[in-house]
């Protein structure tokens, strides 16, 4: 039953990844620290839904947070964070390879 339970951890921390948002925060992030407002700056959306995002990030272990003065600076918990998204990008432009080469075999 422990195993089971471990599965459940990683599907928790998979969904706190699932969102076009924190997938671009995560590769913002993958060179270096950024305070909260140049993540904003760069992603270009709403302070409070930002907010919420990166709440979910850290709270589930995504993202450490560092509060200086009246900026929070946030950076990837771990350099594997960033490698697992490239993979999983990785995984999505072979996909769309083999798709494209079935469409390209099709006769129409």
């Amino acid at each position: 039953m422990e195993h089971k339970r471990r599965f459940e951890f990683q599907a928790e921390v998979c969904k706190a990844l699932a969102h076009p948002l924190r997938m671009e925060v995560i590769h913002i992030l993958k060179e270096r620290e950024y305070c909260f407002a140049h993540i904003l700056e760069i992603t270009g959306g709403l302070k409070s839904n930002l907010s919420q995002h990166l709440k979910v990030m850290t709270k589930k272990g995504i993202l450490n947070v560092r509060r200086d003065g009246q900026c929070s600076h946030f950076s990837l918990s771990s350099n594997k964070v960033a490698q697992a998204c490239e993979l999983m990008r990785e995984v999505l432009i072979e996909n769309l390879q083999k798709q494209q080469e079935i469409f390209n075999t099709v006769k129409i």
